[in-house]
């Protein structure tokens, strides 16, 4: 047998050892997909409707796409986010005026003030 031949004797074995394996994982593991794939323009992001705590949004999990996160997604959780915390400044400063006192430094969340 030459040295060509050899080789590909040695390359037609490698690619049959890699099917086999291959297949047999497939087999095992499947495609490696639980759930249906998610429809284009639906996310799995979620958030309370209200009462919004730190640990929400620490769990909160993005999908990722070619170039990151989904823009799309992040814009969203921000800004629910934004509005949440818009919210409660709003009720804070409801308070301090009901309660008759004045801690701006509170309502700016100033740490150097306090």
């Amino acid at each position: 047998m030459g040295v060509m031949q050899t080789m590909l004797l040695y390359l037609l074995i490698m690619a049959v050892v890699i099917a086999a394996v291959f297949a047999l994982v497939w087999f095992v593991f499947g495609r490696g997909e639980d759930l249906p794939p998610v429809e284009r323009g639906t996310t799995l992001t979620r958030l309370p409707r209200a009462g919004i705590t730190g640990d929400h949004v620490r769990q909160l999990v993005f999908s990722q796409s070619l170039r990151g996160y989904s823009a799309a997604e992040v814009d969203w959780a921000m800004e629910k986010l934004a509005r949440e915390l818009d919210e409660l400044r709003g009720v804070v400063l409801d308070l301090q005026a009901r309660d008759g006192t004045d801690h701006p430094h509170v309502a700016d969340g100033d740490p150097a003030e306090r």
